[in-house]
């Protein structure tokens, strides 16, 4: 008789699709990949940052267009600016949270982050720690603001029009977490209107992005394919990983990286 399923590994964008009540309720582990993808991850966030920062995607768009105008690049708002002294905020402080916190901080940014237990040991690299209550005002203070939060109930929609309406107007989202916590039509909104700085978004909620979606016309959009932990190591360290909880799984010792499958994370 073959072995009783108890394990299964995915990667930690699609846990959600396997939590199905006949899993939650059972005793099988459900592990995923997280730390394989935090350090790359928080890499590309990086990335948009300074690429929003420095108005990297309007200079592209000159130069497709053989056009020299500085002026252009200086009068577009908000202005090309400094990330040392600036302000990202986090919202979600797992594996890439703590990885894009330990870049933010080495470039001389000031980092907050958001979680619902905000009384734990602060994370490393982390100035200020708001509960999730208090996410409104963090959003005020910041700069920049990634999401790296895992979807769930609570999650889904998070940056809603209200929410962004809290953000400065010279500020940028960037979302590199899950496509629904960001509602895409208030988005749409604020970054025609304005309202905000512009955005880097690399996942969405409809994968892959229609081509007749708005969000392809905004010049305040940087948009990556869904590309923020692709690298030429993604695949190796997959293998590490699966190959050590395989051992770990035979020989009846616990699993990495195992999912909370009442919070689904």
């Amino acid at each position: 008789m073959a072995k009783e399923l108890r394990w299964i590994h995915a990667p930690a964008a699609a846990v959600h699709q396997l939590l199905i009540p006949e899993v939650v309720n059972s005793h099988v582990f459900v592990t995923n990949a997280r730390e394989v993808h935090g350090p790359v991850v928080a890499e590309h966030v990086i990335a948009l940052v300074f690429a929003l920062a420095k108005k990297i995607p309007q200079a592209v768009r000159l130069q497709q267009r053989r056009i020299w105008r500085q002026e252009l690049i200086w009068n577009d708002r908000p202005k090309p600016c400094e990330l040392a002294g600036a302000t990202l905020g986090l919202i979600g402080l797992g594996s890439i949270g703590r990885e894009v916190a330990a870049r933010a901080s080495a470039l001389g940014m000031r980092v907050m982050g958001v979680r619902e237990h905000a009384e734990r040991e602060k994370p490393p690299r982390i100035d200020e720690v708001f509960r999730s209550d208090r996410l409104d005002q963090m959003l005020a203070q910041s700069d920049y603001v990634v999401l790296a939060a895992p979807l769930t109930p609570a999650t889904r929609g998070l940056m809603n029009a209200k929410r962004l309406a809290f953000m400065k107007p010279d500020a940028y989202v960037i979302n590199v977490g899950r496509g629904p916590l960001i509602d895409d039509a208030a988005l749409i909104e604020a970054l025609t209107e304005r309202r905000i700085g512009g955005a880097g978004i690399d996942v969405f909620e409809q994968e892959t992005l229609p081509e007749d979606s708005p969000l392809w016309n905004l010049d305040n959009l940087l948009i990556t394919p869904h590309t923020a932990a692709l690298t030429e190591k993604l695949w190796q360290r997959h293998y590490d990983l699966f190959s050590q909880n395989l051992r770990r799984y035979v020989e009846g010792e616990p699993l990495l990286f195992v999912v909370d499958k009442q919070k689904g994370y």
